[in-house]
This record gives structure tokens, C-alpha cells and sequence, in this order.
């Protein structure tokens, strides 16, 4: 029956598939689940039997997993609709499982690359627009090739013409080699193999490789990089400091400890006297020796945390430390003032450091916002992982569910599996 399920996917045959859903309604899950290869969908994908394609999506309901299911080759059946050009497909399959055309491929491309490598210009234009992503269209392979860098290798005059004209593609982004598609163009010779091409080129900014500046966002984040490496030994040592005072503010606090009561020895001075200065000044140490042991944490095993998170990360944590840490002091200095002075130190001490608080807060602002804007960003990537994988994981659990329990209707009718025309 599975032969026969093929031999329809490849003459793009519907009638014989509601046929074989009739006689088991499982067919298409069993062919998933035995699939080594090429499943029905990525046959009826590659040869552009769009008839076949959506009786398969209206009827199985493990459809989105067959999107993303792969062949030997590591392409899912919109990878091997678009390298054919079969735009009636691909625009049906996109519309169905956007994320399967976002799956990179085993070389690290996209679709995009799979495009301009077999030559498919208007499957590009179609994905370009449907997609509608410019950082997918910047997106580079394993090599650091974009798909500008091979249109450019593979002389196609066209598909350079549309990337550069009607999309944000980045003319003079580099490969891993630090070639632009310039360079690529100039060839190692220095001579130029498409003087169109070039024409192009030269007339939307391209550069070569040598000739291209770094931004400055990518020097100043360069620059904290460098600062952060040279930098660790002496934060994990301010951070031991920190912690060493706040610990030792514990063990000996402002005024000592009861030494003569016998129903109060031990305990201390300040908290009898000055209850609510006590708690102030407990809950600030121990914000300051809590922040300052994180950050030794991290330090010791952030290797494995991005610098691009770990950096604003730490630096709020360690702002952190060092403003509790100086209301500690400011604390200590109000309780241990004589009692005539007490009033006018609490104005001068609270003043000088509320104002340098404040110009430290000022600071952190800027780097709560970095801090905030990448937490935004692994949420979101997160998110999609996480709702590709819930979808990958329903998809299956129905799939199974199917195969055991059996229907009682005793098949599927063909009225029921007929497709709707799409607009």
C-alpha cells in the first residue's frame, strides 16, 4: 500500500490517495513514521503536484510535521519545493508551515541560498516577500556566504540585480574569509568577471573587503570585550571585598554587642537601641553580600552565559553591591555619631550619598535598557523554539494517537477530503 502511496505522490494522483485513505486512514502516518528518506509530501513537493500536496494537507493531521521532516540530504520538503521552482507548492506550503521554510539546512543556509544556488529567482522573490524578514535575507551559511556573496560566485546578473534593488541585503557584508561580494567578484586575479554585475555593485556602495570600515557599535562593543577579559581578575577581587566587608559588618556591627546583661549578651547594641536603623541596615548588607557572591559566581561559571548578556548582567549586579554596601556606611556613621550631631550627620552623610546613588542609577539606566533589550530578544527566539517544538510534539503525540485507536467510522469520506481551491 505504501508503494502505491509513493507511486500517487509521484504522478501527483489525489483520487488514488483518498482511495488508499479509505481502505486505512493511517497510510500517510505509517509512511511518515516508516519514512528513511523522502516522505510523500517532499516527492509531491519537488515535482509540483499541488493538487496532491493539499489533499494531504487537508486530510493528515500530522501535516506540519511532514513539513518538517527531512531527507538524507537534511531538506524538508519547502527546501526541495523551492530548488525546483514549483511556486504554486511553495507558496501553499510557506502559507501552511511558515516555520519549515525558516529551517536552516545542513550546510547552515536558508531556503534563500538554496534559491540563488539552483538558480530559482522567482522562488526567491516569492520567499522574500512572504517571509518578509531582512535578517533572514542577511542570514549567512557555515561559510559566511550570504545569498548576495553567491549570486555574485554564480553569475547570476538577475537574482544580484533583485537582491540589491528590492531588498535590505547588506552589499558589503563579509564571509568568513572577510570577503565581500566585491572581492568575490574581482576574483584573486584582480580582474573582473561581470562587468554588470559590477556596475551594480559599485552603484549601491559595495566595497571591498580591506576598504570596509567597522561600525562603531561593533568597535565599543569590541572595546568591552577586550576591557571585560583584562578586567575579570580585578572584578572577582572587588566582588571578594565586598563580601569580606559585608560579612565582617555582621560579626560586628555599629556598637558592638551586649557584653554585661546577661539576658542580652551576645546580642546586638543596635538592634536594642536603634530597631529600625538595624533593619536597614541588615537588608542593605545583605543585598551587598548576596550581590557581591553572585557575581563571583558568574565570573567562575558565566563562560558558558554570551558576553553580550553577561556583561550588562554583571554590571548590575556589582552597581548593585556597591550601592547597598554605601548605605551600610552611611548607616554605620549615623549610629556610631554622637547623639548632638547625630541630626546634622544624617543630613550631610544622606545627602552625599543620595547623590551619588542617583548619578549611579543614571548610569545603570542605560545598561538595564541593554540588559532588558537582550532579554527581549532570547525571549522571542526562545518563544519560536518553544512553539516549534510544541507543535512537533502535538503532531506526534496525534500521529500516534492515531495509529492505535481506531476510527469508527470505518475510513474517510471523499467528500469530507476534498480540497478547496486556494485564493
Amino acid at each position: 500500500m505504501e508503494k502505491s502511496l509513493y507511486d500517487a505522490a509521484i504522478e501527483g494522483d489525489a483520487t488514488t490517495l483518498y482511495q488508499l485513505l479509505q481502505e486505512d486512514p493511517l497510510v500517510l502516518d505509517k509512511a511518515t513514521l516508516n519514512c528513511e528518506d523522502k516522505n510523500p509530501l517532499h516527492i509531491a513537493a519537488m515535482l509540483g503536484n499541488l493538487e496532491f500536496v493539499l489533499a494531504i494537507l487537508n486530510v493528515n493531521n500530522s501535516f506540519y510535521c511532514m513539513c518538517l521532516a527531512r531527507d538524507r540530504n537534511g531538506r524538508n520538503p519547502l527546501h526541495l519545493a523551492a530548488m525546483h521552482g514549483k511556486l504554486k507548492v511553495l507558496q501553499v506550503l510557506i502559507l501552511a508551515a511558515k516555520q519549515a521554510g525558516l529551517e536552516k539546512t545542513e550546510g547552515g543556509g536558508t531556503i534563500l541560498h538554496l534559491c540563488v544556488k539552483y538558480n530559482q529567482l522567482e522562488a526567491l522573490k516569492l520567499l522574500v516577500n512572504m517571509l518578509n524578514d531582512p535578517k533572514f535575507v542577511n542570514a549567512k551559511n557555515k561559510d559566511g556566504m550570504t545569498v548576495l556573496h553567491l549570486a555574485v560566485y554564480y553569475e547570476q546578473n538577475e537574482t544580484a540585480k533583485y537582491l540589491l534593488v528590492d531588498t535590505k541585503v547588506k552589499v558589503n557584508s563579509k564571509n568568513e574569509n572577510g570577503k565581500t561580494a566585491l572581492d568575490l567578484l574581482s576574483g584573486q586575479g584582480g580582474v573582473t568577471k561581470n562587468c554588470e554585475i559590477l556596475h551594480s555593485l559599485r552603484q549601491y556602495g559595495a566595497l571591498k573587503g580591506k576598504d570596509v570600515s567597522p561600525s562603531p557599535v561593533k568597535d565599543r562593543k569590541l572595546e568591552q570585550l577586550k576591557w571585560f577579559g583584562k578586567s575579570r581578575e580585578v572584578v572577582i577581587v572587588v566582588a571578594s571585598l565586598i563580601a569580606t566587608m559585608a560579612f565582617q559588618a555582621v560579626i560586628s556591627p555599629p556598637g558592638g554587642f551586649w557584653q554585661d546583661d546577661p539576658h542580652k549578651i551576645g546580642e546586638a547594641v543596635m538592634a536594642q537601641r536603634h530597631p529600625n536603623y538595624y533593619r536597614h541596615f541588615i537588608r542593605s548588607n545583605t543585598t551587598a553580600f548576596v550581590s557581591s557572591l553572585s557575581t563571583i559566581i558568574l565570573l567562575i561559571r558565566g563562560s558558558g552565559i554570551p558576553s553580550k548578556y553577561l556583561m550588562p548582567l554583571l554590571a548590575f549586579i556589582m552597581w548593585l553591591a556597591i550601592a547597598t554596601i554605601s548605605i551600610t556606611y552611611a548607616i554605620s556613621l549615623v549610629i556610631l555619631a554622637p547623639k548632638d550631631e547625630r541630626g546634622q550627620l544624617i543630613t550631610n552623610a544622606g545627602g552625599i550619598v543620595l547623590i551619588v546613588i542617583m548619578v549611579w542609577s543614571s548610569w545603570m539606566v542605560t545598561t538595564l535598557y541593554e540588559l532588558y533589550v537582550q532579554f527581549k530578544k532570547w525571549l522571542k527566539i526562545r518563544r519560536m523554539d518553544s512553539i516549534d517544538l510544541c507543535f512537533n510534539f502535538i503532531g506526534q503525540v496525534v500521529s500516534r494517537v492515531s495509529l492505535r485507536v481506531p476510527q469508527r467510522s470505518g475510513g474517510v469520506s471523499r467528500s469530507s477530503c476534498t480540497p478547496t481551491p486556494s485564493a
